[in-house]
């Protein structure tokens, strides 16, 4: 049986480590190349895109794909669409593999959005001191803010960023743990948090700890997913594959 895992999360690692051990099942992890330094992984790994549609769908075909599992970020809407449209067109089994987004409990103060631009306006107008963690590529969203002093948190090296004229980079990769999170948020006097909804809790300390301290917490919602089947456990990504395999013959 032959499985193709679209990657780059934690979710995505976690299920090639329990198809590593299947003898039965020949899985390949894709990444899509835009994180420099990627964690090694047990099952064979390609890197880099496939060519929008057209060419996933041919991979599915070349490959005798069995099985599609879209295990990437909750916010790469694209990629997730390719997926779907391939998967349609070569008939072939898709899942989505996904961290369960965020939910707001008492003593949040968060202000939703739907995109990195309306997060940029919901900052406001007074100059103030925000921790960014919108990953390096949505960072030119935040050009039409630049009255502010941002602290731009990101694992790859975002470049020059002349748009923000205040600011500063720090690389780091998580998981980033409750306690951290406010030490840095005081130490570095941040007075609101900016994010994405992308769940799951190896980035949930910087809720919890805006939370403890009484920050705001501009987040953007995920994007709408396609119409395709969605688990968030692991048990229930290898129940799919199981239910999908093809009969001997």
């Amino acid at each position: 049986m032959r499985v193709l895992v679209l990657g780059g999360t934690t979710e995505a690692s976690r299920l090639a480590q329990a198809l590593a051990g299947r003898r039965d099942i020949a899985a390949t992890l894709s990444l899509a190349g835009r994180t420099a330094d990627p964690a090694a992984q047990p099952i064979p790994t390609r890197i880099g895109g496939f060519g929008g549609v057209e060419g996933l769908a041919d991979y599915l075909r070349d490959e005798r794909i069995d099985v599609l599992i879209d295990a990437t970020h909750p916010f790469a809407a694209q990629i997730s669409r390719n997926a779907a449209e391939a998967a349609a067109r070569t008939r072939a089994p898709l899942v989505a593999y996904t961290r369960a987004p965020w939910t707001p409990v008492a003593g949040d103060r968060w202000i939703e959005v739907d995109d990195l631009g309306a997060a940029a306006c919901a900052i406001g107008e007074t100059p103030q001191r925000v921790l960014l963690t919108v990953g390096r590529l949505g960072l030119g969203a935040f050009a039409a803010a630049p009255q502010h002093d941002y602290l731009v948190r990101t694992i790859d090296d975002p470049g020059p960023l002349a748009e923000l004229p205040r600011h500063r980079v720090i690389l780091e990769r998580g998981p980033f743990d409750e306690a951290s999170e406010a030490e840095l948020m005081r130490r570095e006097a941040v007075a609101v948090i900016v994010t994405k909804n992308s769940g799951g809790a190896a980035t949930y300390g910087k809720i919890a700890a805006a939370r403890a301290l009484g920050l705001p917490v501009v987040i953007v919602r995920p994007p709408a997913r396609p119409d395709v089947p969605i688990v968030h456990a692991l048990d229930a990504v290898m129940a799919f594959i199981e239910a999908h395999r093809p009969s001997p013959g």
